[in-house]
């Protein structure tokens, strides 16, 4: 019976957890002006004063992007090593060559080799957040393609994760280096820290960040190059940058 009344409350638990949750949002939305462009030093410090979560939040930056990803030369893509690093806890797997397992394991790799990684992503193991390879292993992860491109998992030269220096991507990535790119409709979203980074540090890896995307502008886009930019932290209210105040 007691199992019977604790699942009769769930949904009304969960109401009530909804609620709450909407409250705190509703109250940090009120530290936002309505219609108001922030600086990026503003927007860093008010990404702190609107977290809504009891855990450290991540925050992120969406940049809305005047480009057209149905063309390859419109796609806006790259890689940078953040400042302070994004404060997540990334998970590598090394495809790589019996010689280069160890290396790998000792640079900061989680998982490392190639015909026993193989067969844990076929059958659905995919125990990590990225991928890295040697070009040479390349063409055996054909008949695995699939199963990490689905996931967005598959080494790509243009992210650097096909790479022949394993050690040195291995621990560039563990210091926080993060791939951008444009998503279907144009749009990059990256995590640039955690909420306890402090607003400089937020700052910083923000302005970093930006100024790697101004760079990567493609030639054929003569117009405006950025739409939007949006700082917020997980479950937190968006805040608009005035990107043409000081990027």
């Amino acid at each position: 019976m007691g199992a019977l009344i604790k699942k009769a409350f769930l949904p009304l638990k969960k109401f009530i957890m909804t609620q709450k949750n909407s409250k705190k949002y509703t109250d940090a939305l009120k530290k936002i002006e309505k219609d108001k462009l922030y600086t990026l030093q503003e927007a860093s410090n008010l990404v702190l004063e609107t977290a809504t979560t009891k855990f450290d939040s991540s925050v992120e930056i969406h940049v809305n992007l005047n480009v057209n990803v149905k063309h390859a030369d419109q796609i806006v893509r790259g890689t940078i090593i953040l400042p302070h690093g994004s404060g997540k806890k990334i998970r590598i797997a090394a495809f790589v060559e019996s010689d280069q397992i160890k290396p790998a394991t000792d640079a900061g790799a989680d998982l490392a080799g190639l015909d026993d990684l193989i067969q844990d992503v076929k059958k659905g193991k995919i125990n990590f957040d990225i991928a890295i390879a040697q070009p040479q292993v390349m063409k055996n992860l054909g008949q695995i393609a699939k199963n990490l491109g689905t996931k967005g998992l598959m080494p790509n030269p243009k992210a650097g994760t096909v790479t022949p220096d394993i050690v040195k991507t291995i621990t560039e990535i563990k210091k926080g280096k993060v791939e951008y790119k444009t998503d279907k409709t144009g749009i990059i979203h990256c995590t640039i820290g955690k909420v306890s980074f402090g607003k400089d540090k937020v700052y910083e890896n923000a302005k970093a960040l930006m100024t790697e995307i101004i760079a990567a502008k493609p030639a054929v886009v003569k117009s405006s190059y950025i739409k939007s930019i949006t700082l917020a932290s997980t479950m937190g209210p968006g805040i608009k940058v005035d990107f043409n105040n000081e990027l």
